[in-house]
């Protein structure tokens, strides 16, 4: 009875302000996805609009449901679901679903699941278990070698996809959680150094499309029509016309007339600041900034390091992804295939992220001090 009182009384905790936002975001996404197919038969068809929906209910039920489980629980079993996730790696490898030159999903036949999104949570797991029980001894580099390897027994899968930028985001998470760790100041040099040459090295082993990626990027051909320059020139054609206010919801000529390509998942930023204009897109970006605060907020807050540290393992993963979609549709990065955080369409992008926030949600209501 007494648990039963403790566990009712946890839930006040509950931190509606993190939900409220993350609902305003993603019925904003579901609207801009709206508009991005509206007049297309063809994406009509494939009703992404309704499975964005289907994809977000079922994404906050589970929010809710990891959420009232305690988060010291994915410690013990954190280590059985990292060898369940590179065993699905290793078989979509070998069965996966190609789809823009990449073998990312499994095909159900009714959805297509993208193993690689649910990783980024295992992998927060892992690491956060992996720095809390080895902290003391994150000084020393074979330690963070041993982490390096944890990440990469994951991270390996994925480039063999391939996929570059969810490898990425991996190291990202690495990195920033072994900063929070206790990372020293001359093995951040190291890193920094070896960042430096590390660009250099990864081209060498890219695949064909993603080189021309890099080199469009560096190298723009200010003549080209079509290729991997045109959505880059289109979206900043969006972006630049969207003016103050915007043209107005489904009303974005290179949105509606479909100059834009994939403008519902990784250019559904330009599609916003085409259609809201800038005070739109500025209140969006807030929304999502106030939404990693929140997940930072959680990190303060946890009672013990290995739920700060999955608290701020989601707000990395949050930040970044939003910091690299941004920056693609502004020309500032190579194009990628991430998404943007709760707006893009992705059915397993959003449901991992929506996971991520419910080990949130758990770390708050089990820290022992309530914060006004």
């Amino acid at each position: 009875m007494r648990s039963g009182v403790s566990i009712a009384s946890n839930w006040r905790y509950f931190d509606f302000w993190l939900l409220g936002a993350v609902i305003l975001l993603i019925i904003f996404g579901v609207t801009m996805i709206r508009s991005a197919v509206a007049g297309n038969i063809e994406l009509a068809e494939l009703d992404l609009v309704q499975r964005q929906l289907i994809f977000a209910l079922a994404g906050l039920v589970l929010m809710i449901a990891v959420a009232a489980i305690d988060y010291r629980l994915w410690a013990s079993i954190s280590r059985p679901m990292y060898v369940i996730t590179i065993f699905f790696l290793a078989v979509l490898y070998i069965v996966g679903s190609a789809l823009y030159g990449s073998a990312r999903w499994f095909d159900t036949g009714v959805i297509l699941i993208q193993p690689s999104e649910i990783a980024k949570i295992v992998l927060i797991m892992v690491l956060a278990d992996f720095f809390t029980r080895h902290m003391e001894k994150m000084g020393n580099l074979t330690w963070i070698g041993r982490s390096f390897l944890v990440t990469m027994g994951i991270t390996i899968w994925i480039l063999l996809q391939p996929n570059l930028s969810t490898s990425i985001v991996m190291l990202v998470l690495w990195f920033s959680m072994l900063w929070v760790s206790g990372l020293r100041i001359r093995h951040l040099l190291m890193f920094i150094l070896a960042g430096i040459f590390l660009p250099l090295i990864a081209f060498r082993f890219m695949v064909d499309y993603q080189q021309r990626r890099v080199l469009n990027f560096l190298f723009p051909d200010p003549n080209a029509s079509y290729g991997e320059i045109y959505n880059i020139q289109q979206a900043l054609i969006a972006i630049g016309s969207g003016g103050l206010l915007g043209q107005g919801y489904g009303h974005g000529t290179q949105v509606q007339l479909r100059f834009l390509k994939v403008r519902w998942s990784d250019f559904i930023f330009s599609a916003m600041a085409q259609e809201f204009g800038f005070v739109g897109v500025v209140v969006v970006l807030a929304i999502i900034v106030f939404v990693i605060l929140r997940c930072l907020r959680a990190a303060r807050l946890a009672s013990d390091s290995f739920g700060a540290l999955l608290a701020y393992g989601v707000a990395t993963m949050i930040a970044f992804q939003a910091v690299v979609n941004i920056g693609v549709n502004l020309n500032l990065m190579p194009a990628t295939g991430l998404t943007l955080p709760f707006v893009s369409y992705g059915g397993s992008s959003l449901l991992s992220i929506l996971i991520g926030i419910g080990l949130v949600q758990s770390v708050i209501l089990r820290h022992r001090q309530l914060e006004f």
